[in-house]
């Protein structure tokens, strides 16, 4: 019987994989002032989330084996995990800078901590180096190092590609809604969120036990990338139907004019006239204007829409499911787990 990984059980494995990067450093003879502001970066910025990715690995790795991990696999599991937790610290230390954002977790952000500013910038190259000195560490000797290796580059072009597709078509300052396409919201989607946060730690998982073969890595990709776009699509919901305290933030995606799924949809349903009620209002900077908007929406009745679609896409992935082909190890209830844990979502 598989066994879920805790918060708790998770967070514990971080300290040595931490001292690990630090004792690299040191080999370096690292000064100590520069030592103890790396320690900050790595403690404040890949800490403090949700884990989701990161224990996703794990709980893969213990479906896939159909029982609990004993120590040695649940420390190679969990490094797995936290070298996703690490790329996600260093893409949100960058995105944050790009995007001018204020806080991330409850606090201020990292660039906008006392004495960082755009220090920020290295510390977030240097999260991402962390990735490969645990690999190394760890799994150098793995029948699947170079496979991991490539996993983890390709993850990382793939989601910055994906960023750039977002800043372009997308860019706070120059509202353009005829950049504006289901083309490119899927593309950024898809490359920006459905590799590194769904298909990544099972990929992670399948090399991890040996088990990463065509067949399976494909199987996992043609499930998990739809279901990294629905996920997207329902935080795209969530931003404008969900409840500030069931989300714990206050949505922005029409002030920030985001290429979200919610406009992407009243665009392609628009009258002239509606269209020119998202022209003059949305992607402005004023509660007014969003306010506008938002009832734009409740006309269009997209909240009903995207029932429809929830629908659609889970009976898909259901589907899909069902015909996966065990015989290689790969096992249906990963991506049940997955499945289970967005459906119906309301955070």
């Amino acid at each position: 019987m598989a066994q879920k990984t805790t918060l708790k059980e998770f967070e514990a494995v971080y300290p040595k994989l931490e001292e690990d990067i630090l004792d690299h450093a040191r080999s370096y003879n690292l000064p100590q002032a520069e030592l103890d502001w790396l320690k900050k970066n790595l403690e404040v910025n890949p800490l403090g989330g949700k884990c989701n990715r990161g224990m996703s690995v794990p709980d893969s790795v213990s479906i896939l084996l159909g029982r609990p991990l004993d120590e040695q696999e649940y420390f190679q599991s969990a490094t797995l995990g936290w070298m996703t937790e690490l790329l996600q610290a260093f893409f949100l230390v960058s995105d944050d800078i790009m995007d001018s954002s204020i806080t991330r977790r409850g606090q201020p952000c990292w660039y906008r901590q006392d004495g960082v500013g755009m220090i920020a910038i290295n510390d977030a190259f240097i999260l991402e180096s962390g990735i490969y000195i645990l690999l190394k560490k760890y799994f150098r000797s793995h029948p699947a190092y170079v496979d991991l290796l490539e996993l983890f580059h390709e993850t990382t072009l793939q989601t910055e590609l994906g960023q750039l597709c977002d800043l372009l078509t997308a860019p706070e300052d120059k509202v353009n809604l005829d950049n504006f396409s289901m083309t490119k919201y899927q593309f950024i989607v898809i490359y920006k969120t459905a590799y590194y946060s769904f298909y990544l730690p099972v990929a992670l998982a399948l090399h991890q036990l040996n088990l990463a073969t065509p067949k399976n890595l494909k199987q996992a990709q043609d499930i998990l990338i739809p279901l990294g776009e629905y996920f997207q699509i329902q935080d795209d919901y969530l931003d404008n139907f969900g409840l500030p305290e069931h989300i714990g933030k206050i949505g922005t995606d029409i002030k920030d004019n985001k290429c979200s799924w919610l406009v992407n949809q009243a665009l392609a349903k628009s009258t002239s006239e509606q269209r020119q009620i998202l022209e003059d209002n949305y992607g402005q900077k004023d509660d007014a204007k969003e306010a506008i908007i938002k009832k734009l929406y409740d006309d269009m009745d997209l909240k009903g829409c995207f029932e429809i679609f929830e629908e659609k896409r889970k009976k898909e992935i259901d589907t899909m499911i069902e015909n996966v082909d065990e015989s290689d190890g790969l096992k249906k209830e990963v991506f049940k787990a997955f499945l289970d844990k967005i459906f119906k979502r309301t955070k």
